[in-house]
Protein backbone atom coordinates (compact mmCIF):
# COMPACT_ATOMS: atom_id res chain seq x y z
CA UNK A 1 0.00 0.00 0.00
CA UNK A 2 1.62 3.48 -1.25
CA UNK A 3 1.53 6.13 1.19
CA UNK A 4 -1.58 7.53 -0.81
CA UNK A 5 -3.31 4.14 0.07
CA UNK A 6 -2.09 4.47 4.05
CA UNK A 7 -3.60 8.00 4.43
CA UNK A 8 -6.53 7.11 2.48
CA UNK A 9 -7.37 4.38 4.93
CA UNK A 10 -6.80 6.20 7.61
CA UNK A 11 -8.68 9.21 6.58
CA UNK A 12 -11.70 6.49 5.72
CA UNK A 13 -10.96 4.94 9.65
CA UNK A 14 -11.35 8.12 11.13
CA UNK A 15 -14.19 8.81 9.51
CA UNK A 16 -16.01 5.86 10.72
CA UNK A 17 -15.32 6.78 14.37
CA UNK A 18 -18.27 8.51 16.18
CA UNK A 19 -17.24 12.26 17.24
CA UNK A 20 -16.66 13.06 21.46
CA UNK A 21 -19.72 15.04 20.78
CA UNK A 22 -21.70 12.01 19.11
CA UNK A 23 -20.31 9.50 21.93
CA UNK A 24 -21.34 12.29 24.56
CA UNK A 25 -24.69 12.27 23.13
CA UNK A 26 -25.64 8.94 22.63
CA UNK A 27 -24.67 8.29 26.32
CA UNK A 28 -26.73 11.37 27.58
CA UNK A 29 -29.81 9.79 25.32
CA UNK A 30 -29.48 6.33 26.60
CA UNK A 31 -29.00 7.19 30.51
CA UNK A 32 -32.12 9.22 29.98
CA UNK A 33 -33.88 6.41 28.44
CA UNK A 34 -32.99 3.77 31.09
CA UNK A 35 -35.33 2.89 34.02
CA UNK A 36 -33.78 4.33 36.08
CA UNK A 37 -33.57 7.52 34.50
CA UNK A 38 -36.82 8.13 32.32
CA UNK A 39 -38.25 11.84 33.58
CA UNK A 40 -41.33 11.44 31.67
CA UNK A 41 -43.47 10.78 35.27
CA UNK A 42 -41.95 14.12 36.86
CA UNK A 43 -42.27 15.85 33.84
CA UNK A 44 -45.86 14.87 33.25
CA UNK A 45 -46.58 16.44 36.77
CA UNK A 46 -44.75 19.04 36.35
CA UNK A 47 -46.58 20.20 33.67
CA UNK A 48 -50.25 20.03 35.51
CA UNK A 49 -48.01 21.90 38.24
CA UNK A 50 -47.01 24.60 36.13
CA UNK A 51 -50.28 25.03 35.31
CA UNK A 52 -51.94 25.26 37.91
CA UNK A 53 -49.13 27.80 39.62
CA UNK A 54 -49.76 30.41 36.85
CA UNK A 55 -53.91 30.30 37.03
CA UNK A 56 -53.43 30.27 40.69
CA UNK A 57 -50.61 33.34 41.21
CA UNK A 58 -51.02 35.70 38.22
CA UNK A 59 -54.88 34.59 36.43
CA UNK A 60 -56.93 34.57 39.49
CA UNK A 61 -55.89 37.80 40.79
CA UNK A 62 -56.10 39.29 37.71
CA UNK A 63 -59.61 38.81 37.23
CA UNK A 64 -60.81 38.48 41.05
CA UNK A 65 -60.24 42.55 40.82
CA UNK A 66 -61.89 42.86 37.90
CA UNK A 67 -66.32 43.50 37.95
CA UNK A 68 -68.75 43.26 34.97
CA UNK A 69 -67.70 43.54 31.72
CA UNK A 70 -64.25 44.62 32.57
CA UNK A 71 -64.34 41.07 34.39
CA UNK A 72 -65.91 39.49 31.63
CA UNK A 73 -62.78 41.19 29.52
CA UNK A 74 -60.59 39.96 31.45
CA UNK A 75 -61.65 36.27 31.02
CA UNK A 76 -62.28 36.46 27.17
CA UNK A 77 -58.21 37.30 27.28
CA UNK A 78 -57.08 34.76 29.51
CA UNK A 79 -58.76 32.03 28.26
CA UNK A 80 -57.80 32.39 25.00
CA UNK A 81 -53.83 32.72 26.43
CA UNK A 82 -54.85 29.47 28.20
CA UNK A 83 -55.99 28.10 25.19
CA UNK A 84 -53.02 28.82 23.06
CA UNK A 85 -50.82 27.52 25.90
CA UNK A 86 -51.71 24.15 25.94
CA UNK A 87 -51.92 23.99 22.41
CA UNK A 88 -47.99 24.99 22.24
CA UNK A 89 -46.68 23.14 24.76
CA UNK A 90 -48.80 20.20 24.13
CA UNK A 91 -47.35 19.69 20.95
CA UNK A 92 -43.46 20.78 22.21
CA UNK A 93 -44.37 17.84 24.58
CA UNK A 94 -45.59 15.34 22.22
CA UNK A 95 -43.25 12.54 22.87
CA UNK A 96 -45.56 12.26 26.02
CA UNK A 97 -48.78 12.26 24.91
CA UNK A 98 -47.63 9.70 22.45
CA UNK A 99 -45.36 7.18 24.35
CA UNK A 100 -45.60 7.81 28.06
CA UNK A 101 -49.07 8.89 28.41
CA UNK A 102 -50.15 6.37 25.98
CA UNK A 103 -48.60 3.63 27.75
CA UNK A 104 -49.70 4.93 31.34
CA UNK A 105 -53.11 5.61 30.16
CA UNK A 106 -53.28 8.83 31.57
CA UNK A 107 -54.92 12.39 31.35
CA UNK A 108 -53.88 13.46 27.13
CA UNK A 109 -51.92 16.91 27.86
CA UNK A 110 -54.72 18.81 26.40
CA UNK A 111 -57.24 17.92 28.93
CA UNK A 112 -54.44 18.00 31.88
CA UNK A 113 -54.17 21.50 30.49
CA UNK A 114 -57.89 22.24 31.47
CA UNK A 115 -57.76 23.04 34.72
CA UNK A 116 -58.58 26.07 33.56
CA UNK A 117 -62.01 25.12 34.08
CA UNK A 118 -61.72 23.58 37.71
CA UNK A 119 -59.66 26.63 39.05
CA UNK A 120 -61.47 29.30 36.94
CA UNK A 121 -64.60 28.54 35.69
CA UNK A 122 -66.13 27.12 38.33
CA UNK A 123 -65.13 30.14 40.46
CA UNK A 124 -66.11 32.35 37.94
CA UNK A 125 -69.15 31.29 36.03
CA UNK A 126 -71.79 32.72 38.29
CA UNK A 127 -70.36 36.33 37.82
CA UNK A 128 -69.90 36.15 34.69
CA UNK A 129 -73.47 34.58 34.14
CA UNK A 130 -74.99 37.42 35.82
CA UNK A 131 -72.76 40.02 33.93
CA UNK A 132 -74.08 38.25 30.32
CA UNK A 133 -77.21 38.59 31.55
CA UNK A 134 -77.52 42.09 32.99
CA UNK A 135 -75.72 43.18 29.39
CA UNK A 136 -78.79 41.26 27.46
CA UNK A 137 -81.57 43.22 29.90
CA UNK A 138 -79.57 46.37 28.99
CA UNK A 139 -80.03 45.09 25.37
CA UNK A 140 -83.69 44.78 25.95
CA UNK A 141 -83.81 48.70 27.06
CA UNK A 142 -82.22 49.97 23.69
CA UNK A 143 -78.69 50.48 24.89
CA UNK A 144 -75.90 49.47 23.20
CA UNK A 145 -74.07 46.76 24.34
CA UNK A 146 -70.59 44.86 22.81
CA UNK A 147 -72.50 41.91 21.49
CA UNK A 148 -68.96 39.96 20.43
CA UNK A 149 -68.10 40.56 23.43
CA UNK A 150 -71.05 38.54 24.77
CA UNK A 151 -70.93 36.03 21.80
CA UNK A 152 -66.82 35.64 23.21
CA UNK A 153 -67.98 35.07 26.74
CA UNK A 154 -70.55 32.56 25.63
CA UNK A 155 -68.46 30.36 23.56
CA UNK A 156 -66.31 29.63 26.76
CA UNK A 157 -69.18 27.84 28.69
CA UNK A 158 -69.52 26.06 25.11
CA UNK A 159 -65.80 25.01 25.14
CA UNK A 160 -65.27 24.96 28.68
CA UNK A 161 -68.03 21.49 28.44
CA UNK A 162 -65.56 19.98 25.35
CA UNK A 163 -68.41 21.47 22.93
CA UNK A 164 -71.06 19.98 24.47
CA UNK A 165 -73.96 21.81 25.39
CA UNK A 166 -74.23 20.91 29.69
CA UNK A 167 -72.36 23.34 31.24
CA UNK A 168 -73.61 26.10 28.66
CA UNK A 169 -77.69 24.52 29.47
CA UNK A 170 -76.62 24.22 33.53
CA UNK A 171 -74.44 27.25 34.14
CA UNK A 172 -76.09 29.72 31.55
CA UNK A 173 -78.92 29.36 29.46
CA UNK A 174 -81.23 28.49 32.84
CA UNK A 175 -80.79 31.67 34.35
CA UNK A 176 -80.91 33.44 31.32
CA UNK A 177 -84.76 32.03 30.55
CA UNK A 178 -85.84 32.83 34.22
CA UNK A 179 -84.47 35.94 33.83
CA UNK A 180 -86.08 36.49 30.25
CA UNK A 181 -89.33 35.18 31.37
CA UNK A 182 -89.12 37.84 34.47
CA UNK A 183 -88.55 40.60 32.39
CA UNK A 184 -91.44 40.04 30.00
CA UNK A 185 -94.00 39.08 32.70
CA UNK A 186 -92.65 42.81 33.84
CA UNK A 187 -93.31 44.19 30.74
CA UNK A 188 -96.57 42.92 29.68
CA UNK A 189 -98.13 43.59 33.38
CA UNK A 190 -97.67 46.86 32.39
CA UNK A 191 -98.37 47.28 28.71
CA UNK A 192 -101.55 45.17 29.15
CA UNK A 193 -102.74 48.22 31.40
CA UNK A 194 -101.99 50.85 28.85
CA UNK A 195 -101.88 49.63 25.29
CA UNK A 196 -104.86 48.95 22.97
CA UNK A 197 -104.65 45.26 21.70
CA UNK A 198 -103.54 46.18 18.54
CA UNK A 199 -100.58 48.28 20.16
CA UNK A 200 -99.90 45.75 22.84
CA UNK A 201 -99.52 43.17 19.41
CA UNK A 202 -96.80 45.11 17.68
CA UNK A 203 -95.19 45.31 21.24
CA UNK A 204 -94.80 41.58 21.20
CA UNK A 205 -94.05 41.26 17.56
CA UNK A 206 -90.84 43.85 18.43
CA UNK A 207 -90.00 41.75 21.15
CA UNK A 208 -89.98 38.38 19.45
CA UNK A 209 -87.91 39.67 16.29
CA UNK A 210 -85.56 41.17 19.17
CA UNK A 211 -85.03 38.08 20.63
CA UNK A 212 -83.98 36.14 17.57
CA UNK A 213 -81.88 38.70 16.48
CA UNK A 214 -80.36 38.27 19.83
CA UNK A 215 -79.84 34.15 19.34
CA UNK A 216 -78.39 35.01 16.33
CA UNK A 217 -75.80 37.72 17.31
CA UNK A 218 -74.52 35.97 20.48
CA UNK A 219 -76.43 33.68 21.51
CA UNK A 220 -75.91 29.41 20.82
CA UNK A 221 -78.76 28.74 18.37
CA UNK A 222 -80.05 25.89 20.40
CA UNK A 223 -81.63 28.72 22.51
CA UNK A 224 -83.50 29.79 20.38
CA UNK A 225 -86.95 27.54 20.52
CA UNK A 226 -86.12 27.95 24.38
CA UNK A 227 -86.07 31.62 24.51
CA UNK A 228 -88.79 32.33 22.22
CA UNK A 229 -90.89 30.04 23.72
CA UNK A 230 -90.55 32.30 26.66
CA UNK A 231 -90.99 35.13 25.25
CA UNK A 232 -94.51 34.12 23.66
CA UNK A 233 -95.54 32.77 27.26
CA UNK A 234 -95.40 35.86 29.00
CA UNK A 235 -96.08 38.50 26.32
CA UNK A 236 -98.99 35.98 25.18
CA UNK A 237 -100.45 33.07 26.82
CA UNK A 238 -100.92 34.79 29.74
CA UNK A 239 -102.69 37.59 28.75
CA UNK A 240 -104.80 36.01 25.53
CA UNK A 241 -108.04 36.71 27.70
CA UNK A 242 -107.33 39.96 28.51
CA UNK A 243 -106.24 40.48 24.99
CA UNK A 244 -109.70 39.57 23.90
CA UNK A 245 -111.94 41.03 26.07
CA UNK A 246 -110.20 44.85 25.14
CA UNK A 247 -113.10 47.37 23.60
CA UNK A 248 -112.98 47.63 19.77
CA UNK A 249 -110.40 45.53 19.23
CA UNK A 250 -110.20 42.87 16.63
CA UNK A 251 -108.32 40.63 18.41
CA UNK A 252 -109.62 37.31 17.45
CA UNK A 253 -108.09 38.28 14.01
CA UNK A 254 -105.28 39.64 15.23
CA UNK A 255 -104.23 36.88 17.87
CA UNK A 256 -104.69 34.27 14.23
CA UNK A 257 -102.82 36.17 12.00
CA UNK A 258 -99.75 36.88 15.29
CA UNK A 259 -100.36 33.24 15.27
CA UNK A 260 -99.30 32.15 11.57
CA UNK A 261 -96.52 35.18 12.19
CA UNK A 262 -95.06 33.57 14.92
CA UNK A 263 -94.40 29.95 12.76
CA UNK A 264 -92.67 32.34 9.60
CA UNK A 265 -90.53 33.36 12.35
CA UNK A 266 -89.28 30.47 13.54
Amino acid sequence: MGVYGERHHKIEEHSRRPSRATVQFRGLHDALHKPSHDYSQQLYDKYKEAFAEYITSSVLPSLREKHDEFMLRELVKRWGNHKVMVRWLSRFFYYLDRYFIARRSLLPLNEVGMCFRELVYQELKINARDAVISLIDNEREGEQIDRALLKNVLDIFVEIGMEQMEDYEKDFEKAMLKDTAAYYSRKASSWILEDSCPDYMLKAEECLKREKDIVSHYLHSSSEPKLLEKVEHELLSVYANQLLEKEHSGCHALLRDDKMGRHHLR
